[in-house]
């Protein structure tokens, strides 16, 4: 395994090259992460692919720059040039999951790409069809306050004691997810960033989070599903976060009402599926399992 960090031709990109035989493979990461949380799922994947992590633009040891799609697609262009990779898959979560499906509608050469969980993130009633609408307005912003207040927080320069006690609660999710709290710890310290005055500040910085969230915010997926012609798998959530449990009806209407939109998408290269008992943080609880299933969807069939 060897880090290294790749011009992109606009910013700076780092990149982890687990050198595994096979067909090369993209994996990245979600919104506000890096790739040292892609990790464990990467070692699963290994033996049967080379995988290649990547910090994207903003986040981690890469260089920051505007978030627009296409650029972010350029940078990940850049790093199989760098490496290069021929016609290599891609593997992302949450936000890496839409790259991953941006990328496969760009690139029909593409063996084959798999979100896992890549959905734009709840924030518009027509999200949330059959909900009554006012109720439906009213939660959402409700949800909308809890993460523009999160935002704000993050935004602020963090204190030794904000640090340590972010620390712990890194250590706290790790022993949910039955993961080593020292991996989780090195993946939240590769976003900080310590200032000359003893605080310290989060990646990515508030204008990219801000850039990034209107992107997300304003992101439709469905032409991608119909566009696609490569192999697409969307492997969905089934289950609330425990952070999301105080809006479980949102997100159960919303995952309802994503299935009902993509059971209307005929695309022979589509394939979606839910995975039973499993979080957006699916790649923390089931590892072993995504491997497997990414690597059965990338085999080659006859």
């Amino acid at each position: 395994m060897s880090e290294t960090v790749i011009d992109s031709g606009t910013v700076p990109i780092a990149i982890r090259d687990f050198a595994g035989p096979g067909q090369p493979l993209l994996l990245l990461h979600g919104a506000g992460g890096n790739l040292a949380q892609m990790t464990i799922l990467a070692e699963h994947l290994r033996p049967t692919h080379r995988v290649v992590t990547v910090d994207l633009r903003g986040h981690g040891r890469s260089g920051d720059g505007r978030w627009r799609w296409d650029d972010v697609l350029d940078d990940l262009a850049a790093v199989t040039d760098h490496l290069h990779l021929t016609a290599p898959a891609v593997v992302g979560v949450s936000l890496g999951g839409m790259l991953a499906t941006l990328w496969a509608q760009r690139h029909p050469e593409c063996p084959g790409a798999v979100s896992l969980d890549g959905n734009p993130p709840l924030n518009r009633p027509n999200q949330l069809a059959g909900m009554d609408p006012e109720q439906a307005e009213a939660e959402l912003a409700k949800l909308r306050a809890v993460f523009d207040g999160m935002a704000a927080m993050l935004a602020e320069p963090l204190t030794a004691e904000q640090v340590a006690a972010m620390l712990a609660g890194q250590r706290a999710l790790a022993q949910r997810y039955g993961a080593a709290p020292d991996d989780w710890v090195a993946a939240f310290e590769r976003n900080l960033v310590p200032g000359d005055d003893g605080r310290s500040r989060l990646r990515p910085v508030p204008d990219l989070t801000r850039q990034l969230r209107d992107a997300m915010d304003s992101l439709d997926l469905m032409p991608a599903y119909r566009d696609v012609r490569c192999p697409l798998l969307l492997v969905l959530a089934t289950e609330d976060l425990p952070e999301q449990q105080p809006f479980h009806s949102l997100y159960e209407t919303y995952r309802r009402v994503t299935a009902e939109q993509l059971a209307t998408v005929d695309n022979p290269f589509l394939r979606v599926w839910h995975l039973a008992g499993a979080s957006h943080a699916m790649v923390a609880e089931r590892p072993p399992e995504l491997a497997t299933l990414i690597t059965d969807f990338l085999s080659p069939h006859d």
